[in-house]
């Protein structure tokens, strides 16, 4: 069989489903790798076993200095949210697929999987699958014991996904196999074997919001109606912090949390974090986010406490700083990656400069947008304007390193 390693994808009906080919493979070599489920399919092997458990750092590093003949078992496909990812890249490997979880469940279920959503919350956060799939007409998901279906079930009707009806497919190929159709109530009440595959298909209609949001759809503060980024000086904002799918982004003086909800329907890869120190507003920021389907991190405090817990960003807005702005820009300059932008909506003179003055010392370029808007108001039969507060939006980024005359003449 030769000294390259192999791994081949196996299914749940073990050694039953593998070609002679494969299995001749595995009788020839001389140690085979794979979790304790897939070697125990093999109890007369002859070589040597090694269990996978934990990560696969050290395996990687035992598997580069192996000589011997060596198979790897893996589930299905195993590059599909699996090991052969990780191996692949450090491991010279001939990879032999079997159907994945996914192609089978799809089977069973008798639909197309060309046109869905495919992702994993196996041994990751559940954080953020509601932005993630919104939307979505069909949605296949690997689970774990932590986010197992019942999980996500309630996870789903927590952020109002009613409109979706699950499919679970359990134990695929193997004796025990089930397969069958579940309401999300049923399913959040439901026990399961850990090998499943759970899709999620859309049977009504999933409310949508452009960008923009009208203020009037965000829960505020009673009765100080008005603590918000306005409309348009949101989408001024959200197109200063040039948002990408994966972008993570931190929303600080969040208040009804609109600034952080549109920018998670934007980042819907990422990660958005919102701090606020009033904890009625963040409580509005929290029922926001469930309207809306957005699964934010939020945090009580008065930042810059608390921007620790925060990776860091790729972006990020400043709506109010409680007047700590010299030393909350300091730190957001410091974690700021690279190239990414720091947005401050400054309502006084005084503090656009406070805020100018601190980008200039952080050796970040600036640029500033002076918002005067006004609305149309009816009255009688017709129409005037009322006038928003005016809004300096500033937008700050690192400048990038110049060379040195003899770096430059290096290159």
């Amino acid at each position: 069989m030769g000294n390259k390693i192999k791994m081949i994808g196996i299914g749940d009906d073990g050694a039953a489903g593998l070609p002679s080919l494969y299995e001749g493979w595995i009788q020839e070599s001389e140690v085979l790798v794979g979790g304790e489920r897939h070697l125990a399919f093999f109890p007369q092997y002859a070589g040597e076993k090694i269990v996978i458990k934990g990560g696969l750092t050290d395996l990687a590093k035992q598997l580069q200095a192996e000589s011997r003949r060596t198979v790897i078992l893996a589930s299905g496909d195993p590059l599909f949210y699996g090991i052969g990812g990780y191996l692949a890249g450090k491991v010279e490997l001939d990879i032999y697929p079997a159907h994945s979880s996914v192609q089978l469940a799809f089977a069973r279920m008798g639909e197309s999987w060309h046109d869905a959503l495919l992702t994993s919350v196996h041994g990751k956060s559940i954080k953020g699958l509601a932005q993630r799939i919104d939307g979505k007409a069909k949605i296949a998901l690997l689970t774990d014991d932590k986010n197992n279906p019942s999980v996500i079930a309630r996870y789903l009707l927590d952020f109002g996904m009613t409109e979706y009806k699950a499919f679970l497919a359990e134990n695929l190929g193997g004796v025990d196999e089930r397969t069958g159709w579940y309401e999300l109530g049923e399913l959040a009440e439901a026990e399961f074997s850990p090998l499943n595959v759970l899709i999620l298909k859309r049977v009504g209609t999933s409310p949508s919001w452009p960008l923009g949001i009208a203020d009037s759809e965000f829960a505020q503060r009673k009765p100080d109606k008005g603590l918000i980024t306005k409309r348009e000086i949101r989408v001024l904002s959200l197109a200063a912090m040039q948002l990408t799918e994966t972008s993570t982004v931190w929303d600080i003086g969040t208040c009804t949390g609109s600034m952080a909800i549109e920018a998670a329907r934007i980042a819907r890869q990422g990660d958005v974090y919102a701090i606020e120190k009033n904890e009625g507003d963040l409580a509005n920021c929290v029922e926001n986010a469930r309207k809306f389907r957005t699964d934010l991190t939020t945090r009580l405090g008065r930042a810059p406490v608390g921007l620790d817990t925060f990776a860091d960003p790729d972006a990020v807005f400043i709506g109010g700083s409680g007047g700590e702005l010299r030393e909350l820009l300091h730190i957001c300059c410091t974690r700021l990656k690279e190239g990414g932008r720091i947005v401050v909506n400054a309502a006084t003179i005084e503090t656009m400069g406070k805020a100018m003055s601190a980008f200039e010392d952080e050796g970040f370029k600036t640029d500033i947008t002076l918002a005067q808007l006004s609305r149309s108001k009816p009255i009688l039969d017709l129409t005037r304007f009322d006038a928003l507060n005016p809004i300096f939006l500033i937008t700050a980024w690192k400048q990038p390193e110049t060379l040195t005359e003899e770096e430059s003449s290096n290159d």
